[in-house]
């Protein structure tokens, strides 16, 4: 088996690395500089202090039109807004969807056309220059776009990407100081994004023994982290290892690439508005005890990662990993049923016909997943039913 292996040109990861940035600047010998932002970043004191500083050796445009999973319109804008302004560089300094955005307008601002005419399932037009250089700036532990060379859009009822290794960042600056001010329900939700990806790609038809070693790594610094940082947002180790495990995460999943989770969890986040990371933590025990009974020995690995009270005799069954993700995702209090989210029975099959659509992440499940597959996943994750049950779990996962 062969594969290859892409990184960002520079990745810097620790405590207060974003004091580099000035200096990534200066050796781009940038003029102009567009930096991506959201508004509620930009009342931060730190990152007023990030803009003045970069303020003193270029000029600065701040754009901060952009919104929590992004629509193919949102991204349009700014593509043009890029193409209107002179830049040298982009910076992207946010979450995930700021991170997605900033790689579109540095590399699609040099190209004709619009964004649309690049998405992956659609596009008729094909990548073909480097763009702007791309500073990355990750404020949340989880969802790697640091580090990938895709850029998630969300459509009418689902959503695509424009994927191409033009899209990787020059330089991704990790630096878990920025996490700490991110409130508790999104710190989790994030957190199992990242948790998600390093599971996936540890059980993807497209592992190898470079991304399994990621993902064990960053299964085993999220699992031991993730409810210390929702718990305490201060937590400055558990902060550091969230946000290194995220950055591991986001290297295994974009060399093996995830799977069923996200491929049931974009529908949601299309037509229900449900944040990613939570669209995925819904999902995640049910979709990977389902699918276990076609990858024993990982998912006995992964039970090995993610259970605190695991023992080397232990043999792991379906309903076995149900409870144990279950209770991850309790753990830092999100909901573990569709229910809660307000879907209602009749929206599973609009939303089984949308997940089927996925094919490029569904290829990459080690149990090939058919439309009755997917509907039993979303019916289980609609009651919150084990496999062997017909009533829902308990808190206490009986």
């Amino acid at each position: 088996m062969s594969y290859a292996l892409r990184f960002p040109s520079v990745s810097e990861i620790g405590w207060g690395v974003t004091q580099s940035l000035m200096e990534q600047v200066l050796k781009m010998e940038a003029k102009e500089i567009l930096l991506i932002s959201d508004d509620i970043l930009l009342e931060l004191e730190s990152v007023k202090d990030i803009v003045k500083n970069i303020m003193t050796v270029a000029s600065v445009h701040v754009y901060s039109d952009v919104e929590a999973e992004p629509t193919l319109e949102c991204a349009e804008r700014l593509v043009n807004y890029t193409k209107e302004k002179n830049v040298d560089v982009v910076i992207g300094l946010g979450g995930g969807s700021v991170l997605d955005l900033a790689k579109l307008a540095a590399v699609l601002s040099v190209h004709e056309g619009t964004v649309r005419d690049y998405l992956n399932l659609t596009g008729e037009k094909k990548i073909i220059a480097r763009g702007l250089p791309k500073i990355l700036v990750p404020t949340t532990s989880g969802t790697g776009s640091e580090v990938t060379n895709i850029s998630v859009l969300s459509l009418p009822g689902t959503k695509d990407v424009v994927a191409h290794d033009y899209l990787i960042a020059d330089v991704a600056l990790v630096d878990p100081a920025l996490t700490v001010s991110v409130p508790p329900r999104l710190t989790a939700a994030t957190g199992v994004d990242a948790l998600t990806h390093a599971v996936e790609a540890f059980l993807s038809v497209q592992a190898n023994s470079v991304t399994d070693g990621l993902a064990q790594k960053a299964m085993q610094l999220i699992s031991g982290s993730l409810k210390q940082a929702v718990d305490n947002g201060d937590n400055k180790e558990a902060r550091r290892d969230l946000s290194e495990g995220s950055y591991l995460a986001g290297l295994s999943f974009f060399h093996a690439g995830v799977a069923g989770v996200h491929a049931l969890a974009y529908p949601l986040g299309s037509k229900f508005h449900i944040p990613h990371g939570e669209s995925n933590a819904v999902l995640l025990p049910y979709v990977l005890s389902y699918i276990s009974k076609s990858c024993p020995d990982k998912m006995q690995q992964v039970a090995a990662l993610l259970d605190p009270s695991y023992h080397p005799t232990k043999r792991y069954e379906r309903d076995d990993y149900l409870v144990l993700l279950r209770q991850i995702i309790e753990d830092v209090n999100l909901p573990t049923s569709l229910k809660e989210y307000g879907v209602r029975e009749e929206d599973l099959e609009a939303l089984t016909a949308d997940a089927c659509k996925q094919t490029r992440l569904l290829a990459r499940s080690p149990l090939p997943l058919t439309k009755e597959d997917i509907y039993r996943i979303y019916e289980m994750a609609f009651n919150g039913i084990c496999l062997y049950e017909s009533v829902p779990l308990n808190k206490e996962g009986k």
